[in-house]
């Protein structure tokens, strides 16, 4: 068995950062639908802008809406505005193609 790329949502814009939460990743529905992400599964999120890297799980944010938001102690890593890659994996004992969404700057899928 061997961990291979599953999804992967690539350059997306962080649109808010809130401290004050707990902890998680809040993205777009329509994005978590697209890439493979489910409610609560882990997520490794990149940052593009300043080189961090966390682990966290994923929170469906409303469809359509944009929303890229780090919630708690990830919110003083990540900003408004930075560049991101928001990953999953699984273990498989085969590859299998990786679902990947590019993003414009608004976060809407290409």
């Amino acid at each position: 068995m061997k961990i291979f790329l599953k999804s992967k949502i690539h350059r997306a814009t962080v649109t808010e950062s809130d401290l004050n939460y707990e902890g998680s990743i809040s993205i777009d529905s329509s994005l978590m639908k697209r890439s493979g992400l489910v409610e609560f599964e882990k997520v490794e999120v990149w940052n593009i802008t300043n080189g961090e890297r966390i682990e966290t799980y994923a929170m469906a944010a409303p469809e359509g809406s944009g929303t890229i938001c780090l919630n708690g102690a990830a919110a003083r890593k990540f900003m408004k505005g930075d560049k991101i890659i928001i990953s999953a994996f699984e273990i498989s004992d085969s590859p299998n193609k990786p679902r990947i969404v590019f993003v414009d700057e608004k976060n809407r899928g290409l």
